[in-house]
């Protein structure tokens, strides 16, 4: 069985890590660069970083930031936010990403996730997928939550599979920054809807709930608050996923 995977989430806007509640009410979660440092040494398995202002503010992803992270790391390193063409992709991985992740412009073109396949290969191509529900519906919302649009969201997880795409991160926006726990109604009809690798995202509030996710089918589990803020560890993290029988790295 494939090691299930504990990525923290740096949120980027204005030079600092940002943590809100749905988006917004954002609260400084410190220096970009030094937390990479320390979840890098406390053992993450990766490390998401996404310039959660570039798409409403209609700019590229902030590269020399990206650069200064990728330095202080070892771990792989996922950049979102901002990118909308095989160049902006192309630059993220030359300033030292390994995954590039797209959401607002894969929606708006989905032929450019074909083409970061064709690029760079599915295993470097994160389809972010930012979720409301709306009347018992699945709603698939972009740029950073501020625009719902008409698809539904496990149709369009299985048409990203066909696109190319080689993983899905998968955020609740319901959830966000709750604490309340991730979507598992959510998780699991995504999981059962693709073959690819999801990360649940959106609502991690203590360490039972990453267990929760697993359990619905993620291969991962994405969380900000839990490790920012409230002084849970990666090795915490990882000791009480082993002793609940997930296979996570020593």
């Amino acid at each position: 069985m494939l090691a299930r995977r504990i990525i923290p989430c740096l949120d980027v806007a204005a030079g600092r890590v940002v943590k809100g509640i749905h988006f917004e009410s954002l609260r400084d979660a410190g220096d970009p660069v030094e937390q990479a440092a320390r979840y890098d040494a406390e053992g993450a398995d990766e490390l998401v970083f996404l310039d959660i202002s570039a798409s409403p503010d209609e700019r590229r992803t902030t590269l020399d930031m990206v650069s200064r992270v990728a330095e202080s790391i070892f771990i792989p390193f996922t950049v979102g936010g901002g990118i909308r063409s095989v160049a902006d992709a192309g630059a993220a991985l030359r300033a030292g990403a390994d995954k590039i992740s797209i959401n607002t412009a894969a929606v708006r073109e989905p032929g450019l996730v074909t083409r970061l396949a064709e690029s760079f290969g599915s295993q470097c191509v994160v389809a972010a997928v930012d979720v409301r529900r709306r009347n018992g519906r699945f709603t698939v919302v972009v740029n950073a939550g501020r625009e719902e649009t008409s698809l539904e969201a496990v149709e369009w997880i299985r048409r990203l599979e066909g696109l190319g795409a080689g993983e899905i991160l998968l955020t609740s926006m319901d959830r966000d920054g709750t604490g309340a726990g991730y979507d598992l109604e959510l998780l699991r009809a995504a999981s059962a809807a693709t073959t690819l690798p999801v990360i649940a995202s959106g609502g991690a509030g203590s360490l039972a709930h990453l267990a929760e996710a697993l359990e619905a089918g993620a291969h991962g589990v994405l969380a900000a608050t839990i490790f920012h803020f409230q002084g849970s560890s990666l090795p915490e993290a990882r000791a009480f996923l082993r002793a609940r029988g997930f296979p996570v790295r020593p």
